[in-house]
């Protein structure tokens, strides 16, 4: 299953993303987790500790110009399919069965668009997608940057997280839009924090065609994050993914069913 997680801040889709990961992970599922937004939290939300800072890939510029064979940030030459394979296991931060790689914002101002460090993402993110069987769970910001054609097409559907604000599903309108612009054609909603049925029902009338596959209730739990690294290595589920564990296993179920 490939999955791209999207919404307007502050609703809640690294927690549905972590959710997500920690869901598929609990089934033995070998898991490669994408923090693809620029302001990076999917490693609190997962429970690594916050002690050890990860560094995204887009700011390692001896492995960009190693792979890309650039020896500037922008302009010049550089392979425009760098070697990415072993970027996973070599790179990624782990808990149990789930691979996290966070890719960093790619720069538009005065540091130029760093494109060999876009070439490295976009040919790391063609392998997650199409040459690896691992589930792969892809945090992103409201845009969609980091989806090139080849992957977005490929995706297996792009989740848009709402919640009781209108502006959640402005947000989802507009994402549907640019992943249809890119080729991916199934874009699917959850609602987070809402416990009232007759709210979703108003989400769901108000998000028109776009699927309503699922909801989260509040819970104040997951402000610890969903799961913490066992001595051993392996991953605890906290309350929160437990306690949420059906709901989070009913929209999986609903994505296959829809894909």
């Amino acid at each position: 299953m490939k999955l791209a997680v999207s919404g307007k801040g502050g609703v809640g889709k690294t927690t549905l993303s972590a959710m997500l990961a920690g869901a598929l992970a609990l089934k033995g599922q070998g898991v490669v987790a994408i923090d693809a937004d620029p302001d990076a939290n999917l490693a609190s939300a997962l429970g690594m500790p916050d002690g050890e800072p990860i560094t995204p890939l887009v700011k390692m510029r001896d492995l960009i110009r190693e792979r890309t064979g650039s020896q500037e940030d922008y302009g010049g030459f550089f392979k425009l399919n760098p070697r990415v394979d072993d970027i996973p296991q070599k790179y990624a931060r782990r808990i149990g069965n789930i691979h996290l790689l966070v890719l960093g914002g790619i720069s538009k101002g005065g540091e130029g668009c760093l494109c060999p460090a876009a070439a490295l993402l976009k040919a790391l993110l063609i392998h997650l997608v199409l040459g690896r069987d691992d589930a792969l769970i892809m945090d992103m910001e409201a845009g969609i940057e980091h989806l090139g054609r080849a992957t977005a097409q490929s995706m297996d559907a792009m989740i848009v997280v709402v919640d009781a604000s209108p502006w959640s599903r402005q947000t989802a309108r507009r994402v549907r839009e640019l992943a249809g612009d890119l080729g991916l054609k199934k874009v699917l909603a959850v609602a987070n924090r809402v416990d009232h049925a007759a709210d979703l029902k108003k989400i769901a009338d108000e998000l028109g065609d776009i699927p309503l596959i699922g909801h989260l209730p509040t819970d104040d739990r997951l402000v610890a994050g969903i799961a913490r690294a066992a001595p051993d290595g392996r991953m605890e589920a906290s309350a929160a993914l437990t306690g949420n564990l059906r709901a989070v296993e009913e929209i999986l179920s609903a994505v296959k069913t829809r894909t």
